[in-house]
C-alpha cells in the first residue's frame, strides 16, 4: 500500500474510532447532537464572527453569531459537507430577517420621544394615513401588505391570489396617488 493511500486508510479509523464525521460534526449518540454543535462552535465561531463583522458591520455581529448557532440546532444529526458554508448562510438569512424587522418597526424621528409627539409630527403621521386609507382597496391592501407589513411581492401575490405582475402594477399605482396627493 503506498505512503498515501496509508495516510487515508489511517485518518478514516482513526475518524471510525472517534465517531467523528468528516465535517467536524460528531455522531449522534448519547450526548452526540449537543457535543457536534458544541464543536462546531468551538471550530467556527471565531471564523463566523470575522465574516460577519465583515459584511454586516460590528454592531450587529454579536447578535447575528448568536442567532446563527440558535438556527443551526435545527442541523444537528444532519450530514453537513461544508459547515461554514451553511454557517454563513444562516447568518445571511438571520440578517436579512433582521433587517426587515428593522424595517417594519417604527423608528422614532431623532431618537427623541418628544419630538415623536409634536404636533407637527401627529398631523403629518395623520395626513399620511389619511392618504393611505384614500386609496382604493385594492390598491390599499397591497400597499399596507408590502411597507408594513414587510412582505415582497411573491408573497402578495400568493396571499391575495393575484399575479406578481399585477403586484407591481398595483403598488406603482398606489405610490403614484400617494405622491400625487402630497404634491397638492
Amino acid at each position: 500500500m503506498s505512503q498515501p493511500c496509508r495516510e487515508l486508510a489511517r485518518g478514516s479509523t482513526e475518524m471510525a474510532r472517534n465517531r467523528s464525521r468528516p465535517d467536524g460534526l460528531e455522531a449522534s449518540g448519547a450526548g452526540g447532537a449537543a457535543a457536534s454543535l458544541e464543536l462546531l462552535y468551538r471550530q467556527h465561531s471565531g471564523w463566523l464572527l470575522r465574516a460577519i463583522r465583515q459584511r454586516f458591520g460590528r454592531d450587529q455581529a454579536d447578535d447575528l453569531v448568536q442567532e446563527t448557532y440558535l438556527r443551526a440546532t435545527a442541523y444537528q444529526g444532519k450530514p453537513v459537507e461544508n459547515p461554514r458554508a451553511l454557517l454563513l448562510r444562516i447568518a445571511t438569512r438571520a440578517a436579512i430577517d433582521s433587517g426587515r424587522r428593522a424595517a417594519v418597526r417604527p423608528q422614532l424621528v431623532g431618537g427623541d420621544e418628544h419630538e415623536h409627539g409634536s404636533a407637527d409630527v401627529q398631523a403629518e403621521a395623520l395626513a399620511l394615513k389619511q392618504i393611505i386609507l384614500g386609496l382604493p382597496p385594492d390598491l390599499r391592501d397591497v400597499f399596507v401588505l408590502s411597507r408594513f407589513g414587510g412582505m415582497t411581492y411573491e408573497e402578495i401575490a400568493a396571499q391575495c391570489g393575484i399575479s406578481v405582475k399585477t403586484v407591481e402594477w398595483r403598488m406603482s399605482k398606489a405610490l403614484r396617488l400617494c405622491a400625487a396627493t402630497l404634491t397638492k
